[in-house]
């Protein structure tokens, strides 16, 4: 990557962490590379940490499609987005200059919030109940009334984020080559009144989802944006479809999506 030398950390600060940090930032420098304490001058970002890390690291320097993001895995415990580990630095740096690597673009989901405020997830949206009651919202697809939900909530989410809360409500994992949007139901209410698919469902990225919230005495719903809740008051519309932003991710040729996946449930 002759033309991205600019290189960023981002971690969770702590004095062991620090330590760790500075010195696999010596030993980039040492390669060619220049460690940038701004990531708006950065053109390389490297999360330290798990796949929690690696999300806020995308949110906070926003969703960028300029720069390439680097997972860095500070254990031995199997995370989706890190191919790299932090007690490997010279793998990291001999798998870049030996182009060893590949790029893979990751799709983002879109949330409109009542036709104004946007928000971007690489790995999930999902619209909860915050008080214990359940939570009714008319689900359209494109221009159909699909069916009326009344649960605790809904999970939207990406390829790659289908193997995290989307697999718990036993939704499909899906390639994260496929550019689409998997919508699943939180228990969901089914009996003689009330009546949902009760599945997960795989909607096109051409596609467009909106939830219509139902105000039955349920106004605050908690909208999460991948780990990340937003105070929003008195929603009444929510539209999701497919970013048009894809974030690049460096990854080994031997370490696809799948060999993740294998590793982490199997």
């Amino acid at each position: 990557m002759p033309h991205r030398t600019n290189l960023f950390f981002s971690y969770k600060h702590s004095e062991k962490m620090q330590q760790q940090v500075e010195k696999l930032a010596n030993h980039a420098e040492k390669h060619g590379f220049t460690v940038v304490s701004d990531s708006k001058k950065a053109n390389i970002i490297a999360s330290i940490g798990g796949d929690g890390t690696f999300l806020q690291a995308v949110r906070k320097t926003g969703f960028r499609e300029d720069c390439l993001y680097i997972g860095i895995n500070e254990t031995d415990t199997p995370v989706l987005y890190a191919d790299f580990y932090i007690n490997e630095p010279d793998k990291i740096v001999d798998a870049m200059t030996n182009e060893k690597m590949e790029v893979r673009r990751y799709p983002t989901i879109k949330a409109t919030i009542d036709g104004h405020t946007s928000f971007y997830c690489l790995n999930e949206c999902t619209v909860r109940s915050s008080i214990i009651k359940t939570f009714v919202m008319d689900v359209s697809i494109d221009d159909l009334l699909f069916e009326r939900f009344r649960g605790d909530g809904m999970i939207i989410s990406t390829p790659t984020g289908s193997t995290g809360y989307s697999k718990s409500l036993n939704g499909a994992i899906i390639d994260p080559l496929l550019p689409c949007i998997q919508v699943s139901e939180a228990a969901s209410l089914n009996n003689n009144s009330y009546r949902t698919l009760g599945s997960s469902f795989i909607l096109s990225g051409d596609r467009k989802l909106t939830l219509d919230i139902v105000h039955e005495g349920n106004d605050y719903p908690v909208i999460g944006m991948d780990n990340e809740a937003l105070s929003i008051q008195h929603i009444d519309k929510i539209e999701i479809t497919l970013g048009d932003k894809k974030i690049k991710t460096v990854k080994l040729k031997d370490n696809s999506f799948w060999h993740k996946v294998h590793r982490k449930f199997l």
